[in-house]
């Protein structure tokens, strides 16, 4: 974090409880900088009743594609355009479940969407579970051959 962020010894605050929301899971963290004001540097939540389409809708507006971290995931990520505070934003969807990463504050001479990817593929394995995965549409059935 300390690369990431430029912040030593950050406070940190936040749980997840992968019992809610019918197994998905609900919850975020957040990490602040200990000195001065405590401004928040990232936040990483979990939630539910995502839409697919909506990362459609930002992908279409010029968000990098995150890649495939597990089967049926799609999402992107950013740096902010007027390139404020070093900050970059991540989002991905998988069935039900959103997982978001804010980076607030980057470090400054780092690359910071890249590390907003690196993060969402270290932390996207452990806070999506098996509920959050799309469920397989039945395939229809093939025509079988008539006999005469």
């Amino acid at each position: 974090m300390e690369l990431m962020t430029g912040v030593r010894n950050p406070l940190v605050r936040g749980s997840f409880d992968f019992t809610l929301s019918g197994g998905l899971g609900i919850g975020g963290c957040a990490i602040y900088q200990r000195e001065g004001d405590r401004l928040k540097v990232l936040q990483i939540d979990l939630t539910p009743a995502s839409d697919p389409e909506d990362v459609k809708e930002v992908l279409g507006d010029g968000a990098s594609p995150l890649p495939e971290i597990l089967p049926g995931v799609i999402g992107y990520y950013f740096k902010r355009a007027s390139g404020e505070d070093n900050a970059a934003f991540s989002t991905l969807v998988r069935g039900k479940a959103e997982i978001n990463i804010q980076l607030e504050i980057g470090a400054k001479g780092r690359d910071n969407a890249a590390d907003v990817l690196a993060l969402m593929k270290l932390v996207a394995p452990k806070l999506l579970t098996d509920a959050s995965a799309p469920s397989a549409t039945p395939k229809p059935p093939s025509p079988t051959p008539k006999k005469d």
